[in-house]
């Protein structure tokens, strides 16, 4: 009797060990994704808190996350892959709290742009290695639908992280969006430490790129600092001019090192494909142009319409709700129609939101009339591109390519989000925000997604 009461206690946990991994791995991704959006809200309390700071650096709190958390994707999975999965995100998890830590404990900006970095490390070590726990704990019937209840993790961190950063931003201060993973991580380490199960593939390529890595940054980073000093060299611009040289050389030798390096950090011969080319461009073009609106929303709620944080919070809610269901419906038009007509039509739709915004944005607050509809209509928008900008851009490529393929997908996003916020930074970080700069915005948004829109024609999934 001991004996099938034991079996079937067994058997129980073994059909819900998964889902108990799952709940482990998806957990510390949410922690990332929540983190990402919160820093939106945050950007003017950190800038308060140190007002010796320029806005040049209080950018880079952001930005070297970014950029760094970019370059630091496409070597993470195969190290989650050689050296174990298990073991790379306990590290991951463990390097992005301590670093939260050091970031609420920053007692000036450049040490909390350090902090930010290290927690950028530990992020892109927990994400493909979460995602592969999560492969690695279900039968290949049930991964399409694990990975749909993955995606829709990130779209409620989306959708949460606004109103969640704003609260507690408000509430407690900006060291507590930092905080506030302690406890959380702790709980995925003591839980993971216990329920994970260490998987590993000794043979896997580590595409550790070093120089590579050092160039992308070196160049990305000088090129954004053009921008936002471009306006504090008004009339002297030779440093701007100079900065914006430099990292378009740097950007050439990256380039030219990655066409001789036996084993560089982005496979160019990806490029060859024309859709996944295509993708690619336009995925970055697309990051800028969403990262603008997104940050920008914050400016416009706070300094034009005087909403408080919480407030703002709220009402940036609705767009990246209205996400998930679209991206539900994309996935299967996508499959259906292929990839083309869905990206087209989202970046159609996401270019009204932008002149939508243009027209019916006023200094007046009218959250219901001119606000919300332009919310809707971008929330469509995104739902339609970025899921299917993933699934175009590893369409065409080997199977033996899909992995590398798609974290190089995923870190040109992020450099578009960069150039993203130091074009909102360049435009709206001043002493007097008025509503034509929100205009000049959007107008740039619009072209840049068109440009999008453009390059996704390109793409030809329906073979």
């Amino acid at each position: 009797m001991n004996t099938s009461s034991n079996t079937i206690v067994n058997d129980q946990i073994g059909q819900l060990r998964p889902w108990l991994i799952f709940h482990i791995a998806s957990l510390a991704t949410f922690l990332v994704s929540i983190d990402t959006t919160v820093l939106y809200v945050a950007f003017h309390s950190i800038a308060k808190s140190f007002p010796d700071a320029s806005a040049t650096s209080i950018s880079w709190v952001m930005n070297a996350y970014t950029l760094v958390y970019a370059t630091c994707l496409i070597p993470a999975g195969g190290l989650a892959d050689r050296f174990g999965r298990k073991r790379v995100f306990m590290y991951g998890v463990a390097a992005f709290i301590l670093a939260s830590v050091l970031c609420g404990l920053s007692p000036n900006v450049h040490t909390l742009i350090l902090a930010r970095m290290l927690q950028a490390m530990g992020a892109s070590l927990l994400g493909p290695a979460a995602l592969s726990l999560i492969l690695e704990a279900f039968s290949k019937e049930k991964r399409a639908i694990v990975v749909g209840a993955w995606g829709a993790i990130g779209a409620l961190a989306a959708a949460l992280g606004p109103a969640f950063g704003a609260w507690i931003v408000d509430s407690f201060g900006w060291e507590w969006a930092f905080y506030i993973n302690l406890p959380i991580g702790l709980y995925c380490l003591i839980r993971g430490r216990r329920h994970l199960i260490e998987s590993s593939n000794p043979v896997a390529k580590v595409r550790f790129d070093l120089v590579g890595m050092v160039f992308i940054i070196g160049a990305i980073a000088l090129i954004v600092s053009s921008l936002i000093e471009y306006k504090l060299y008004i009339n002297q611009l030779i440093f701007p001019a100079a900065l914006l040289t430099a990292g378009v050389f740097l950007l050439a030798v990256f380039v030219y090192w990655c066409k001789r390096a036996s084993n560089p950090l982005v496979d160019l011969n990806l490029f060859k494909s024309n859709t996944y080319r295509a993708v690619n461009i336009a995925a970055f073009f697309f990051s800028i142009a969403f990262a603008t609106m997104f940050f920008s929303f914050f400016f416009l709620m706070t300094k034009i319409w005087g909403y408080s944080l919480p407030q703002a919070g709220l009402a940036m809610m609705t767009g990246p709700a209205t996400v998930v269901p679209t991206a539900l419906l994309g996935g299967r038009a996508a499959s259906k129609y292929g990839h083309k007509v869905v990206l087209t039509l989202g970046c159609i739709i996401f270019s009204m939101s932008s002149l939508w915004y243009l027209y019916a944005i006023t200094a007046t607050p009218d959250y219901l009339w001119a606000c919300l509809p332009g919310q809707i209509i971008s929330g469509i928008g995104v739902g339609l591109v970025m899921p299917s900008l993933s699934g175009a851009a590893v369409h065409d490529l080997p199977q033996k390519d899909y992995a590398i393929g798609s974290a190089i997908n995923q870190a040109v996003r992020q450099v578009g989000t960069v150039f993203g916020v130091a074009i909102t930074v360049a435009i709206l970080v001043k002493t007097s925000v008025v509503l034509d700069d929100f205009h000049h915005l959007y107008v740039i948004q619009f072209l840049l997604v068109i440009i999008s829109a453009a390059l996704v024609t390109q793409v030809n999934t329906k073979k």
